[in-house]
């Protein structure tokens, strides 16, 4: 049922806006996500202020910087997985790009010798992927159904909140 509802979100001006700033996002957080994934400088100096300020301040001395980068790279691509859903409607679209990035980000990373490539940073990714790509596919089901129950229940000439003809039973294919 789900799987059937975004398609009908496709048609008119609210595709043409969303796709308009789902591009425009894309395009910044790739440039953004290439700078951080490939650049030689290393984040290790903020990853260990972050693991003191935790083992320190909140007293969790099993907390260790593997932690911090793991949810780093899972935040890092929440933003993907959201965007490419916003974009194309699909969620697997942006998981299964996310796939791709990451793994390539990690085989390019082979080759700089400031870099450490990872097939945890991959899960991760990938992770963080899905629950974007889980995050916009609640929104845009939500603006459907609220989509759908402002058409069934906006007043019409006569009164009875359908439009022509049209009935608001479930099974109506509306």
């Amino acid at each position: 049922m789900l799987a059937s509802m975004v398609p009908l979100w496709d048609s008119g001006r609210m595709t043409g806006a969303r796709r308009r700033w789902a591009s425009w996002g894309l395009a910044a957080y790739l440039v953004l996500a290439a700078v951080v994934l490939l650049s030689p400088l290393s984040a290790g100096a903020a990853v260990d202020l972050l693991v003191r300020v935790v083992r320190d301040g909140l007293g969790l001395t099993e907390f260790g910087a593997g932690w911090v980068e793991f949810a780093a790279n899972v935040v890092l691509f929440v933003p993907l997985g959201f965007l490419l859903t916003a974009l194309w409607s699909r969620p697997w679209i942006g998981v299964l790009v996310a796939l791709a990035v990451s793994t390539g980000a990690e085989l390019v990373q082979l080759l700089l010798p400031a870099r450490l490539a990872s097939i945890r940073d991959v899960v991760a990714n990938v992770l963080g992927a899905l629950l974007g790509s889980g995050i916009a596919w609640l929104v845009l089901v939500l603006v459907l159904l609220r989509r759908r129950s402002s058409v069934h229940s906006s007043p019409t000439a006569d009164g009875s909140g359908l439009s022509s003809g049209r009935s608001a039973s479930p099974g109506d294919g509306s």
